[in-house]
């Protein structure tokens, strides 16, 4: 019965948090022979892992370039190749949703896909997401250090074009149906190689996705034939439609042919994500775009391999999620060794226990001076419902014996990460865990929801007014049974009902300037509730 009504819950939980590609591509291959040429005394390590600020995975630290071939299927490979360069910032590379998952959609139509690893800025963590929402919030720093990285990408850019038309015969591919495709900085890449290359290294057609295209990469539209398809959501986060428009008008004023869809709702990031939004069909008019200019065919086997790729990509989504569904959904042995590590507080150690989800984990990765030589214990996680947090309620909490817990929970669940709720149920969820711990001698702190305007992975909700109406239940349920309303709303709202410009850089998760003002509103909650803990 429990399998059969979360089931469906649980499936878009996962098949959204787990989109990391289990395909491998069939080869690896370095631009450059030795050390890429003017980074040569980098010596640090590439590496890849699961951004929970992103949810998704992500490639960082690229020192050496590379391409991830992805060869089409001989029965159907039609002689066209693209170049795809995944966005980041900079920072990080989006290698799935902007990469490997374009790359085995392309291969399903006949086109032989190259995911372009291109050099990136130093991460000094293992979080470059966070690095560069950091860098977003303070653009001259980031012009500053982005400037020389775009430079090199560029020449990764250019590298790999040389690299596809020179071995063209080897891949069965027509060296004048070679294009290149890119996100965000990706597009950035992908731009800065049409304006600034030579026959050799100038792809056949481009294709600039929600791209940055800053005037210091070039304007030069080459006199070559030279299509290009342009996309980007109107609700972009980024405010990067300008960038495209850019580019559409430069391509129109010389008469380049060009085609331009500005999506009314999708955000910045779409990528190859399903977000039941507008920009959901871009790929599709991508391919019609194709198929239009005769890069793509539509017959009868090309038809066949797509419904084979699609039919696989529903059984590893379904193994992703039986695996998550029976080994630990809830993350409840995220922190099993820090727990047995911690053991019981001394008599003298009031301890304060934070509950929640990325506002809380976030919290402690940017500003850990707040916790050090304080008895304060974060457990929150990234990408957690109040559902989830419930679960491991009493492993997180309660078994720690903490005098006063801290619960910030709910707007993942308006964001429809575990799939559709209710104001309704949020609230219940989270009054168990506060009963939970009121049963245990814990004094309860109740956060409001942080105020959201949209969710950049999930777009289009409109969750103002459900968060409003959460926190009011939570306001009048701590008035009645004597808890500790904590309100960050009112102290961080803007006119729309979401979060002011100047606290975040995604309109959900605060900067350090959001984190320095719900400091004090805590610090106060936290006295009152141990004040009352005597």
């Amino acid at each position: 019965m429990f399998k059969q009504i979360f089931a469906p819950i649980l499936c878009l939980f996962f098949s959204f948090l787990l989109q990391v590609s289990t395909s491998i591509a069939q080869q690896a291959i370095p631009l450059y022979k030795g050390k890429a040429p003017g980074s040569e005394s980098w010596n640090w390590s590439e590496k890849e892992n699961f951004s929970k600020l992103f949810n998704t995975q992500v490639v960082f630290n690229v020192v050496d370039p590379s391409l991830l071939v992805f060869k089409a299927p001989a029965s159907i490979a039609n002689g066209t190749a693209i170049i795809i360069a995944p966005g980041g910032g900079f920072q990080a590379l989006s290698i799935n949703s902007e990469g490997i998952d374009l790359a085995k959609w392309l291969n399903a139509r006949g086109v032989t896909a190259f995911v372009l690893k291109y050099r990136l800025a130093k991460s000094n963590t293992d979080d470059p997401a966070k690095e560069m929402m950091e860098k977003v919030g303070n653009p001259s720093k980031m012009e500053v250090e982005n400037g020389p990285i775009i430079k090199l990408a560029m020449k990764d850019g250019q590298a790999a074009v040389q690299y596809v038309r020179s071995h063209a015969r080897e891949y069965g591919i027509d060296p004048n149906k070679i294009g290149f495709i890119g996100f965000s900085a990706g597009g950035t890449v992908a731009m800065s190689v049409v304006y600034n290359s030579e026959e050799s290294s100038l792809p056949d057609f481009v294709a600039p996705i929600y791209a940055y295209a800053p005037m210091s990469i070039g304007t030069a539209v080459p006199t070559k034939n030279m299509p290009a398809f342009i996309a980007v959501a109107s609700d972009d986060q980024m405010q990067l439609v300008p960038h495209s428009l850019d580019i559409y008008s430069r391509w129109q004023a010389l008469k380049q042919p060009a085609e331009l869809h500005v999506y009314e709702k999708g955000g910045h990031g779409f990528g190859m994500k399903k977000l039941q939004m507008p920009t959901d069909k871009w790929v599709d008019d991508f391919g019609d775009w194709l198929l239009q200019r005769g890069l793509i065919k539509n017959n009868p086997s090309e038809k066949s391999a797509i419904v084979s790729a699609q039919s696989t990509k529903e059984q590893e989504d379904h193994q992703k999620w039986e695996f998550a569904f029976h080994n630990d959904w809830a993350n409840i042995n995220r922190f099993t060794a820090e727990n047995k590590k911690l053991g019981p507080p001394s008599s003298r150690d009031k301890r304060v226990v934070f509950m929640g989800n990325s506002i809380t984990e976030g919290w402690i990765n940017m500003l850990p001076q707040f916790f050090e030589g304080r008895p304060y214990i974060n457990r929150g996680i990234g990408g957690q419902t109040t559902s989830q947090m419930l679960v491991r309620f009493k492993q997180d909490v309660v078994d720690l014996k903490p005098t006063v817990v801290v619960i910030l929970g709910g707007t993942n669940d308006i964001a429809g990460n575990t799939g559709p709720t209710t104001v309704e149920m949020i609230f219940e969820n989270l009054v168990s865990m506060a009963e939970l711990a009121r049963a245990n001698k814990i004094q309860v702190i109740l956060s409001s929801v942080l105020p959201v305007y949209d969710y950049p992975w999930n777009p289009g909700l409109k969750p103002a007014e459900k968060i409003m109406a959460l926190n009011d239940k939570l306001r009048n349920w701590c008035a009645a049974n004597n808890a500790i309303y904590l309100d960050y709303f009112s102290a961080m709202v803007d006119e729309r009902n979401g979060l002011k410009a100047s606290l975040t850089n995604d309109g959900v998760h605060p900067t350090v300037a959001g984190y320095k003002v719900m400091e004090p509103l805590l610090e106060k909650a936290i006295s009152e509730a141990l004040r009352k803990a005597q």
